[in-house]
């Protein structure tokens, strides 16, 4: 239909309009009269004016009037009529499909559209009325045109949507009939025309559109409502795993109200059992929506399985990210009895598929992944948010070192091979991740591309587990040596410090050999310190435990740490609240702190912050710490923080192992940590790392809580007994002692205070030598480790025909490891070496003392 040009008879003329003509008249009329009295004032003083100014005026006129005809012909001036204000602009607004009304803020209305008058109560004896005025007859309006009035009068827009039943027009025939309008208000920019500002407002009839939204509502209410009482039970899903739409069915089947049920809060993992979430985030790669069909269980409320069938659908967007999921469920736990046997070994087969704890996946020839189970994706730490498992080719999700390996075990299954070596590998996604591959021919169907079937074992554990074997066996290996060497290296000590100590008796401190016979003892002590460590790294070092208070052993140390670590660290000390007892050697207990301080002050070369912190550990706080190894149980912490360089993962596996050091050529024996954990270890302690590079570290140590007890309680204050200074003695010793000096120096020191010593290089010559003392003795002090005969088996002869004959073992290995290889350790003492002439001394009057005072009883 041609569209017909608008006319005089069809221009939607406005109502009103408060334009400028009747400005432009009066300033004609002013024009007109200036000049009247011009020509008035010319003709009365004539005389006076002279003539060239009157042809000067004329010619003004003239040159005026010809310009005005010129811009005339041209078009730059028009004549105003009716048809001056019917261009563009005021035809957009004229033809509106609303009523518009302009007005300033006062209510004083300039401009109403034609629009505006088809509304009944518009015009009032022909003359336009204002927007509140129009609804003023009707009540439900009212608050709503004040709020308007008001945005009007503040120059705001605003906009409401007014109720009125039977509308505008009040007509009998819409008299029970609901009426919707749109009224707006905004204000206008300013302009050249008006010196008020002005408001626009808008009055729409918007009856329509809210019968067809309210039908829309009222349809998609009945499908919602057919949906969720559908025989059937139906869930959507985002890209996440939320589930954003369930309906009734589905919810009274899992046992959830739908009234309850908010979008996003529940997930897959909620009612999907085991890795069967995976199986629904995954979609095809092209971005094709397919329709898949998958036997699973489904998770109810109470935790019991429901066996559904799954028609499902998951499409991938078109930059790969998975789009939202639909999902038809079916209830195979009613099946009707005439489903026909091979459907339900189908679902049977389906549910195994899936509950397996191990992966299974199909591939093709070329080892493209065309179907798995839904362990897979969690064994291969594959996201379904990512992308798409199917066609990704497996050797892309293993490490390039197994490639080789998997490109052959794929060949030998292709070639229907009936043994195929496993592959071990790591899988390529970050972290240590460890998976044994199993690879078998599949049975070929016609149009199948599945060819070959892979079984993949999750082996990350394992692999741990074969690490920290490996790791513990060379730690014990090389503490087997340390101890070794220890032992050796304690006997030439004992032998230098027994002897030192029996010159120093001969020379006085004012003798000239004096001084360099203590420099001899000292170094020979500081040597025996190496010892200590080396037995402390191979956890045979001997402990004094005693029952310590944690807070008063650091407050102790904290101005000797001070001192060491100089003025550009800081030392700051945390402790918590009534921190419990341990049990522990307050030596070694020092010498960890000390270490770990030195450390912590080592790794921060331009200064920095050390805190020391205690605390309680309660045992459900250790039950939710993920260190490796650690027992729950109630332990008291100490932790060691610095701000150091950090230290990399490759640098922590490392830290505890002998002669490791990151220091400087000379600037360190790499015994250090090694020790502190040797320490913590016999302590039955445990100590883990945590550092992250270029932030700092912090050394946990956990030491097992110690409950007094009320006998220890009571005896404490008895245990202070006043150290013996009485050494001499007349008693029967025999020493038994394989290495000669060490024998000479103790056999030389019992001499000295009056004791009648006899010595045996060995168990069987000890023997000999009580038979021929005819088991007189009162003492027997015997090395542990010999040769042929050792120090436990000495024991068990002596014990057929002296019982009660007490015993000082001596050796450089621990008191506990050695009590442990005696069957009966009644009546026998310990003395670790090396010792001095005082504490051998010291040790045999004790034990002498104890056995007067029992045959006493």
């Amino acid at each position: 239909m041609a569209s017909r040009p608008l006319g005089e008879d069809t221009y939607p003329d406005p109502l009103l309009v408060e334009g400028r003509n009747g400005t432009g008249l009066w300033r004609v009329v002013a024009l007109g009269l200036v000049l009247v009295a011009l020509a008035v004032a010319f003709s009365l003083f004539s005389t006076q004016i002279s003539p060239d100014l009157v042809l000067t005026f004329v010619g003004i006129l003239a040159v005026v009037g010809v310009f005005c005809l010129f811009g005339l012909a041209a078009g730059l001036f028009r004549f105003a009529n009716g048809e001056e204000r019917r261009t563009v602009s005021n035809a957009v607004v004229d033809s509106l499909p609303f009523g518009a009304v302009v007005s300033d803020r006062d209510g004083k209305i300039s401009y109403v559209n034609a629009h505006y008058g088809t509304f009944s109560g518009a015009l009032t004896n022909g003359v336009p009325v204002g927007v509140p005025r129009l609804f003023a007859g009707h009540a439900d309006a009212s608050e709503s045109l004040y709020r308007l009035s008001r945005a009007a009068r503040d120059g705001r827009a605003a906009v409401e949507d007014v109720r009125i039943v039977g509308g505008l027009s009040a007509a009998a025939a819409d008299s029970d009939k609901a009426f919707w309008y749109r009224v707006g208000v905004r204000p206008l920019p300013e302009s050249d025309e008006t010196k008020k500002p002005l408001v626009i407002w808008s009055v729409e009839d918007i009856t329509r559109d809210r019968d067809n939204n309210e039908s829309a509502f009222r349809d998609l209410q009945r499908a919602i409502d057919y949906l969720d009482h559908s025989p059937a039970g139906f869930f959507s899903a985002d890209a996440h795993g939320r589930i954003q739409y369930l309906n009734s069915t589905l919810a009274d089947w899992l046992g959830y109200d739908l009234a309850e049920f908010n979008s996003g809060h529940l997930g897959l993992s909620d009612i999907v059992r085991g890795d069967g979430a995976t199986l629904l985030m995954r979609g095809r790669r092209d971005g094709e929506i397919h329709t898949e069909i998958i036997d699973i269980d489904l998770v109810r409320r109470n935790g019991t399985s429901l066996p559904v069938r799954l028609l499902h659908r998951a499409a991938r967007l078109a930059d790969g990210e998975l789009g939202e999921t639909r999902t038809l469920v079916l209830d195979k736990s009613n099946a009707p009895d005439t489903e026909e046997e091979l459907r339900a070994a189908e679902v049977r087969f389906s549910r195994f598929f899936n509950d397996t704890p191990f992966a299974i996946a199909t591939l093709d020839g070329e080892g493209r992944i065309i179907r798995t189970n839904a362990p897979f994706g969690r064994i291969f730490r594959w996201s379904g948010e990512e992308k798409s498992l199917e066609m990704q080719p497996l050797s892309e999700m293993i490490g390039e070192g197994s490639r080789d390996k998997l490109a052959r075990a794929l060949a030998d299954a292709a070639a229907h091979r009936s043994e195929i070596e496993p592959v071990d590998a790591l899988l390529s996604v970050e972290g240590d991740h460890a998976v044994r591959l199993y690879l078998s021919a599949s049975e070929t169907s016609a149009g199948s591309p599945e060819q070959v079937n892979v079984y993949a074992l999750d082996m990350t554990d394992q692999r741990k587990l074969e690490a920290q074997f490996a790791q513990s066996q060379k730690m014990q290996a090389v503490g087997q040596l340390a101890g070794g060497v220890a032992h050796d290296f304690n006997n030439l000590l004992t032998a230098i410090i027994g002897f030192s100590d029996l010159l120093l008796l001969k020379h006085k401190p004012g003798d000239p050999s004096f001084g360099e016979l203590m420099q001899i003892k000292q170094n020979a002590n500081r040597a025996a310190g190496l010892t200590r460590q080396l037995l402390a790294f191979s956890r045979r070092q001997t402990l004094r435990p005693q029952v310590l208070e944690l807070p008063l052993i650091v407050d102790d140390l904290t101005v000797l740490l001070k001192r060491m670590i100089g003025e550009k660290n800081t030392l700051s000390v945390e402790h918590g609240r009534n921190i419990w007892p341990v049990r522990a050697d307050v030596v070694q207990l020092e010498q960890v702190i000390i270490n770990l301080v030195v450390n912590a002050r080592d790794a921060m070369p331009n200064g920095g912050a050390i805190t020391i912190r205690t605390a309680n550990v309660e045992r459900a706080e250790a039950e939710g710490m993920s260190f490796e190894g650690m027992v729950p149980a109630e332990y008291v912490l100490i932790e060691v923080q610095d701000t150091g360089t950090g230290m990399s993962s490759e640098v922590m596996e490392k830290i505890f192992e002998p002669f490791f050091t990151t220091k400087e050529l000379g600037k360190g024996t790499g015994l250090g940590l090694s020790t502190v954990y040797g320490i913590v270890k016999q302590t039955e302690g445990y100590i883990y790392p945590v550092s992250t590079l270029g932030f700092g570290t912090t050394f946990k140590i956990f030491l097992p809580r110690h409950v007094v007890s009320a006998a220890e309680a009571a005896g404490k204050a008895a245990a202070a007994a006043a150290p013996v200074r009485d050494l001499t003695g007349h008693e029967r010793i025999l020493l038994v002692e394989d290495e000669e000096s060490v024998r000479a120096f103790s056999a030389q020191a019992l001499r000295a205070t009056g004791y009648e010593v006899f010595e045996a290089d060995g168990g069987e010559e000890a023997l000999e030598v009580l038979e021929d003392l005819d088991f007189k003795i009162d003492l027997m002090i015997s090395d542990v480790v010999m040769p042929e005969m050792d120090g436990p088996s000495l024991l068990k002869h002596v014990r057929q025909t002296m019982p009660n004959l007490k015993v000082i073992f001596v050796s450089g290995y621990a008191e506990e490891s050695v009590r442990r290889d005696i069957e009966d350790d009644q009546s026998v003492e310990f003395l670790p070496k090396p010792y001095s002439l005082d504490q051998i001394n010291s040790k045999v009057k004790e034990v002498l003392q104890k056995l007067g005072k029992d045959e006493v009883h």
